[in-house]
């Protein structure tokens, strides 16, 4: 199964570091029968692009919780064995955990397929959409606005092989 985990860049440069995202449990993204109903798609490609796109907004939640890392978001795709990943059935009916997952261990970072980072051009969308975020959750227009900002950016592809060049 294919999992997005939501990390920062210090959380990428700790997880090469020790080769294993973790320590678990971790939060990831996934088609799960939830993201298939909020999606409406039978496309896995699509759905599996929403699911990445869950991460993005929990990478920028990690960013706004700590205003010194970069300010780039960061998602790792892994591939974990069918069951590894589950969703919690109390959060089923939150908007804001469509899609998320649970895993109970570290996976190791060998299982990764890639890395998903922001441009260099996407860091002021990003700060701003951090700072937003509060607001937004609040129901603030103008603040979710700001926040969308920021998912207008794609995320770029990276083999698993760059990432010291990401860390550097």
């Amino acid at each position: 199964m294919r999992v997005y985990v939501p990390l920062t860049l210090p959380g990428l440069a700790a997880a090469y570091k020790a080769g294993e995202i973790g320590p678990g449990p971790l939060t990831a993204y996934a088609v799960t029968p939830g993201l298939r109903e909020w999606y409406v798609s039978d496309d896995i490609e699509e759905l599996e692009y929403a699911a990445l796109n869950r991460a993005a907004s929990a990478s920028l939640r990690l960013i706004a919780g700590n205003p010194d890392v970069v300010r780039r978001r960061v998602v790792v795709a892994v591939d974990v064995p069918d069951g590894s990943a589950v969703a919690d059935p109390d959060h089923s009916l939150d908007s804001s955990s469509i899609g998320e997952v649970r895993i109970a261990s570290p996976v190791a970072l060998t299982e990764a397929a890639a890395v998903h980072v922001d441009a260099d051009d996407a860091e002021k969308d990003v700060t701003a959409a951090a700072a937003a975020l509060g607001a937004a959750d609040l129901g603030d227009d103008d603040a979710q606005f700001i926040v969308d900002g920021a998912e207008d950016h794609e995320l770029l592809w990276f083999g698993i092989q760059e990432i010291p060049n990401l860390i550097g």
